[in-house]
């Protein structure tokens, strides 16, 4: 990381812990029968294993499966074609299924994988981000569970990079090289 570049608190560690509990409550009360997990790798690696913990506490027992779509392949801005670069090994048929993702933002990915896991035979296909960007949608698609709506800015840490930096960072932020006025969410 270079020494002009630091990383912006926009969502603080207790505010997503808080959050994502509270995702995993809300799954809970619609009852998922069967539920079978699929996260899509890498950038939703860490929202994911904190909410299967969330998810276990609120008193379900998910199968976990991952998906490893990509749409960016070594860019910042979707390419508009998902390829699959590793499958899921589970059947889907008549199951409820969680995808479960980092961001909607053109909403490209999460749509191939909903569409390819209701052919398969899912019995209801739900989805789970973390971060949604509401403005940016490229095709019909809505979260059913969204951590928090994301300002119109490339954000890092908590699974997300940029060039495969930044994943480990235990909060989301931007990259910026100089003063920003962009408001934390949580403590931060």
């Amino acid at each position: 990381m270079s020494g002009e570049r630091k990383v912006q608190i926009l969502i603080d560690e207790k505010a997503i812990a808080e959050r994502t509990q509270a995702l995993a409550d809300e799954i809970a009360a619609a009852k998922p029968k069967d539920l079978l997990v699929v996260a899509i790798l890498k950038g939703s690696f860490m929202f994911a294993a904190d909410l299967l913990r969330a998810m276990h506490r609120a008193g379900l027992d998910p199968q976990v499966e991952f998906f490893h779509l990509s749409s960016y392949l070594e860019g910042t801005v979707s390419t508009g074609s998902v390829k699959i670069l590793k499958d899921i090994e589970s059947s889907v048929k008549d199951r409820d299924v969680l995808l479960v993702d980092d961001i909607l933002e053109s909403g490209r990915t999460l749509a191939f994988a909903k569409d390819l896991l209701t052919a398969r035979g899912a019995r209801k296909v739900m989805i789970c981000t973390m971060l949604e960007k509401p403005g940016k949608r490229a095709v019909q698609i809505a979260a059913d569970f969204v951590g928090f709506v994301c300002p119109d800015v490339f954000v890092v840490g908590y699974g997300m990079d940029v060039a495969h930096s930044y994943r480990q960072l235990p909060f989301i932020g931007r990259v910026v090289t100089g003063e920003s006025s962009l408001p934390t969410m949580g403590e931060g």
